[in-house]
């Protein structure tokens, strides 16, 4: 017998979950809190992260509602219920936007081992690829239990980092936020930073097979923005310290633990980041092996095998790899991020805000599950 999933499981793993897809894409380094909110200056940033934090919430919601009133816990399942036929648009898209991540995170994850200890950037790169492959290997299991001891990490260290920031240079964050700066852009900016991080929420469905009803799914999904946003949220106000200089820079987050000047709590921060990379490359690639073994399992009766799920992730992994060295970080945020935004908005959030909510509307008392 199945043992009833856990409070933890419900209402926090997949907030967890979302939020180990999002920070690697969304703001580990800072490079994308300074791509998409610094041009709006402090408070404009501000305000576009909570329009980015509502944004998720919601979608979330109706995600994980969807998913749980369809039993649709992996993409592939999910929106051949949403868009039928036309479910290929998705994946099609996906996998531009599971290579693009994965080279960001290849390239930052170079950068960082080449800030930290002056190794070629392709060292970084292997070691985060190595990684991730490892922990996809043994599937669900594996990777919900990266996610889990990996946020109590996270939440710590960026608590410590807040605390160590303003006791800094808080004066200068106080001082900089007082400033009269115009704010144009910033719903745009939220907009598009949430469009395509939003995707994270269809990643960790398989995560998300834990709900016991529709009440589950939709407190998960609220609390997931919050969960996700709080981190960068924080991360933010102290890089205002330096605005607008650290706007330029490539990695935010080491050019403000120099200036911190607490070595030891350097190296724990970029350990921190590279976890963060490590979760949120396992969870992208996760889905699509998610994804192949459900319809392995459809065709030849028995479970996907490691080797077969490490296979795959090695694939794509080394073709990102490739990408990551040839574009950049900074290239690659800047660049690719926004076309895929807008492309998500377009394949996956109106369907879901239009013919997700309407099947949702019809089919008020469907449940897959106990009840609660």
């Amino acid at each position: 017998m199945t043992a009833t999933p856990t409070w933890f499981q419900r209402f926090l793993l997949p907030g967890f979950a979302f939020k180990a897809v999002v920070i690697g894409g969304g703001y580990a380094t800072g490079r994308e809190l300074a791509e998409f909110f610094l041009p709006s200056g402090p408070r404009g940033g501000v305000m576009g992260m909570l329009l980015a934090m509502a944004i998720w919430s919601v979608v979330c919601a109706l995600t994980f509602m969807f998913a749980q009133a369809t039993a649709s816990f992996d993409y592939r399942s999910f929106f051949r219920k949403l868009l039928g036929p036309l479910w290929g648009v998705f994946e099609a898209a996906y996998v531009l936007f599971m290579v693009l991540i994965l080279a960001v995170f290849g390239a930052a994850a170079g950068a960082i081992v080449n800030a930290m200890f002056g190794w070629p950037a392709l060292a970084g790169t292997l070691c985060l690829m190595a990684s991730i492959g490892l922990f996809t290997a043994f599937g669900n299991s594996s990777v919900e239990r990266l996610f889990k001891w990996v946020s109590f990490f996270l939440y710590g260290v960026y608590a410590l980092f807040v605390v160590f920031a303003l006791s800094s240079f808080g004066d200068r964050v106080a001082q900089n936020f007082s400033v009269p700066v115009a704010t144009d852009g910033w719903a745009l900016g939220g907009l598009t930073y949430a469009g395509y991080n939003i995707i994270g929420a269809v990643v960790i469905l398989p995560i998300a097979r834990h709900f016991l009803c529709r009440r589950d799914a939709l407190v998960a999904g609220l609390v997931a923005g919050p969960l996700a946003m709080l981190p960068a949220l924080l991360f933010f106000v102290c890089m205002i310290a330096w605005y607008p200089q650290i706007g330029s820079e490539t990695l935010p987050s080491d050019f403000m633990l120099q200036r911190l000047d607490r070595p030891l709590f350097h190296l724990l921060f970029q350990a921190m980041i590279f976890s963060a990379l490590l979760e949120s490359g396992t969870g992208a690639v996760h889905a699509i092996n998610e994804r192949v073994a459900v319809v392995w399992r459809a065709r030849r009766g028995y479970a996907m095998p490691n080797l077969g799920r490490f296979g795959i992730a090695s694939v794509l992994l080394v073709g990102s790899i490739f990408i990551a060295d040839r574009f950049g970080l900074v290239a690659l945020i800047a660049q690719g991020y926004r076309a895929l935004a807008w492309i998500l908005l377009v394949v996956y959030v109106l369907p879901l805000l239009t013919l997700g909510v309407w099947w949702l509307w019809r089919n008020p008392h469907r449940v897959v599950g106990a009840p609660c």
